[in-house]
């Protein structure tokens, strides 16, 4: 059975849109059990009323009514995997990645009820963190470094199939280096070819490619770093020029120091937020398409929200969450958590 409960309501008035201010964004997380006790870190809105989510346990959900019930099955086979990231087409069609040994992608054209391997990799060493699409048949992969460089793989037929990119376009990692799995937004695309993706570790980075992985440039960002648990967690781009990262030290969640950089050349450069979210933050969406610098960022620690591109934060909800998405039209808002949490975001009524 499904149970929901207002956990808080703390709403934010912010500016809905880059041309007029004085739209507001308000409302709370409404926080409901969706009926499994799986990690949920992978999270895709596809539309107003179906998104797809994925965790541990080789767990998947998929909702057709914005939220409101979920499907909930495992992968055959997979019920020792740790889904952290998936992507969808519709309510029929998407896919899983799971992170650490073995790396497996699975491909469903059927809403969940059967699903196909697709890619398998069990070199040790392996590990996933995120995968993304700059349309329905492209897209590409990025996990940990092996023997000193980042894997990525890419497909040009929806996931069907996966290549490896040629070493000499993995681009080098430094010593301890990185990705984070936590909500399968350290990565991000622009465009038919640019991809960006955060690391952390020894330094908190940013790698872009403009051919689709082809070739790198890589740049530090401010935010925190130094140990394995500090770095980039999540990236978004508004568009090919205007970025934000977020993240900060998951062993130390109330610390709000560097936990927010941002970036108008394209990642070129960053810089450090002026007003940060208020601690270690794990993703970082836009709460529309149409409204690309109103920005929702989550963590263990709460929900914040900046109306000027990620330059300010500033706390609107608490709740543990690891990822968050809306549906491009603003109209749905969705958040994935531990033990099966997840929260609909609650517009007031007109």
């Amino acid at each position: 059975m499904r149970w929901s409960f207002v956990f808080v309501v703390l709403a934010a008035t912010v500016g809905c849109a880059e041309d007029d201010p004085s739209i507001p964004f308000t409302g709370h997380w409404v926080v409901s059990g969706s009926g499994t006790t799986a990690s949920l870190r992978g999270l895709h809105i596809v539309d107003a009323d179906v998104a797809w989510a994925s965790g541990s346990g080789g767990t998947f959900l998929r909702t057709v009514d914005g939220g409101g019930d979920w499907k909930i099955g495992s992968v055959p086979g997979a019920e020792a995997l740790d889904f952290r990231d998936v992507y969808a087409w519709d309510r029929n069609r998407a896919l899983v990645l799971s992170a650490g040994l073995p790396a497996r992608v699975y491909r469903t054209d059927d809403s969940g009820e059967t699903w196909r391997l697709t890619y398998d990799n069990e070199t040790p060493g392996v590990f996933f963190n995120a995968v993304s699409f700059w349309d329905p048949e492209r897209g590409i992969a990025v996990g940990d470094p092996i023997d000193g460089r980042f894997l990525l793989i890419r497909t040009g037929d929806g996931g069907r199939t996966w290549d490896e990119l040629p070493l000499e376009s993995r681009p080098e990692a430094l010593e301890g280096e990185a990705n984070f799995a936590a909500s399968g937004t350290c990565m991000t695309v622009s465009g038919s070819d640019t991809v960006w993706f955060g690391t952390g570790g020894p330094a908190a980075r940013v790698f872009r490619s403009t051919d689709a992985g082809s070739s790198w440039t890589v740049a530090e960002t401010p935010i925190r770093s130094g140990q394995s648990s500090q770095g980039v967690f999540s990236v978004f781009f508004a568009d090919e020029q205007r970025g934000v990262a977020v993240g900060g030290d998951y062993l130390d969640e109330p610390n709000s120091t560097a936990t927010a950089a941002v970036t108008v050349d394209g990642g070129a450069t960053w810089t450090t937020a002026e007003t940060p979210p208020s601690g270690f933050r794990e993703c970082v969406v836009a709460v529309s398409y149409a409204t690309p610098r109103v920005l929702i960022a989550v963590g263990p620690s709460g929900t914040d929200l900046s109306e000027n591109g990620g330059l300010t934060w500033k706390p609107i909800a608490e709740g543990h969450f690891h990822s968050v998405g809306f549906s491009a039209d603003g109209a749905t808002g969705i958040a994935v958590g531990m033990d099966g949490l997840d929260g609909t975001w609650r517009f007031p009524a007109e």
